[in-house]
């Protein structure tokens, strides 16, 4: 086997949970330390270490990627009061992607990952959709309530001069449930502005839609923002690329996308885009197939699996049980995140290796070789699906095979 590709400056790897973490370890072992000389800071965001280090290792994990430009991250447990139970856990940690979002900004872009034999579920879907996904604030960094009887729901603002605004919500008659959340004015022009220019790079038409009609002041202040970015930086660049920019209601933009023959940028705020995404990801195969990437405006990257730590798959692994779970988004992390370390440090040899392993996947699925989700999907039908580790092999097989 010829030399290993060298790397010069490390990723930042965030280990996860479940079958998504045992699978994240074969992925390295068959697919990228055979071929690379793998350099990481390591981080395990698995649920009990970010238990153990009161979430501290969440925000390390994220200075990192400031430190080093570049993170690739396994999928993790975002925790409910079950698995508070489940794990014995001290408290209802958040979302680690939401704290690393939230820390480093920009805006997520999730895109479909296509192979011949795996028709879309919506007929009229010829190109992929892409999803902007704004990666800051909203619900993921809102404060809720539950109050247990009757009293007065404010926002309460208070200015650095010291002025207080106040705006009651509801007089509430009886108990129920408060949240209060927020965006930042530079958040949203950011985000904007990565989703023009990732049109542009792509040539592709950008759709945003909020629900403007109802949230007046919050949702009117992104759709400004847009309009002001657009006309103020993009306009003539879009005439010029022969691409447009197209605002819409949310729900108008749902009906729309389910008519359309794809190949556009859809972008969604935080909660819009995390709904959008999965269906847009299971419309098109599987929530397997679907890269992932957080580009923010200081020039950080972070690349992860987009779906969920397969926990149904991991209860049935520990069992000893045979498993058929999807690893493609897990290798196109790794792969999107060799890449674009490849191309910061002018390494060419790391990039044509990224592109070799996702050609040799993606040929393993047409040639018929496949996991359980796809095989229920794919025309013509595969004589049989493969488990886990068996498809891992046979994508270390092709990967071998090509030239």
């Amino acid at each position: 086997m010829p030399d290993k590709i060298q790397m010069r400056t490390p990723l930042v790897e965030m280990d996860g949970d479940e079958m998504t973490r045992v699978l994240w370890k074969i992925v390295k072992e068959k697919l990228i330390n055979p071929y690379v000389d793998l350099k990481v800071e390591y981080y395990d965001l698995g649920l009990q270490a970010r238990d153990k280090s009161d979430d501290k290792v969440t925000f390390e994990a994220a200075e990192a990627i400031k430190k080093y430009g570049v993170g690739v991250k396994c999928a993790t447990i975002t925790p409910n009061a079950e698995r508070v139970k489940e794990y014995n856990l001290k408290k209802m940690w958040p979302s680690p992607n939401g704290t690393i979002r939230a820390i480093l900004d920009g805006t997520v872009f999730r895109k479909p990952i296509l192979v011949k034999n795996v028709k879309p579920s919506i007929p009229s879907w010829k190109n992929p959709i892409i999803i902007g996904r704004h990666a800051y604030g909203d619900i993921y960094k809102g404060q809720e309530l539950h109050v247990t009887e009757p009293g007065k729901a404010e926002i309460v603002f208070t200015s650095a001069s010291g002025k207080e605004t106040r705006v009651t919500i509801m007089e509430m008659k009886e108990p129920g449930v408060i949240q209060g959340i927020h965006n930042l004015e530079s958040s949203i022009e950011s985000f904007a502005r990565a989703c023009f220019i990732y049109a542009l790079s792509e040539k592709v038409d950008l759709w945003f839609a909020t629900k403007d009609t109802i949230c007046k002041v919050y949702d009117g202040v992104f759709k400004d923002i847009f309009n002001k970015v657009f006309n103020n930086e993009f306009k003539d660049k879009f005439e010029k690329a022969g691409i447009t920019y197209f605002y819409t209601l949310i729900d108008d933009a749902v009906a729309r996308v389910m008519k359309s023959e794809g190949g556009f940028l859809w972008a969604c705020k935080n909660y819009d885009g995390d709904v959008m995404s999965d269906m847009v990801a299971s419309a098109f195969g599987s929530l397997a197939m679907m890269t992932s990437v957080l580009v923010s405006p200081k020039g950080y990257f972070e690349f992860e699996a987009a779906h969920g730590t397969v926990q149904k798959h991991y209860y049935k692994y520990l069992k000893g049980e045979k498993t058929s779970t999807n690893s493609v988004a897990l290798i196109f992390a790794w792969t999107g995140a060799l890449k674009k370390r490849g191309e910061l440090d002018n390494i060419p040899q790391l990039i044509a290796f990224t592109e070799k392993l996702e050609k040799a996947t993606i040929k393993t699925i047409e040639d018929g070789k496949m996991t359980g989700d796809l095989a229920r999907l794919a025309d013509p039908a595969p004589s049989q699906s493969l488990s886990s580790e068996e498809f891992l092999d046979a994508i270390a097989s092709t990967l071998n095979s090509l030239k």
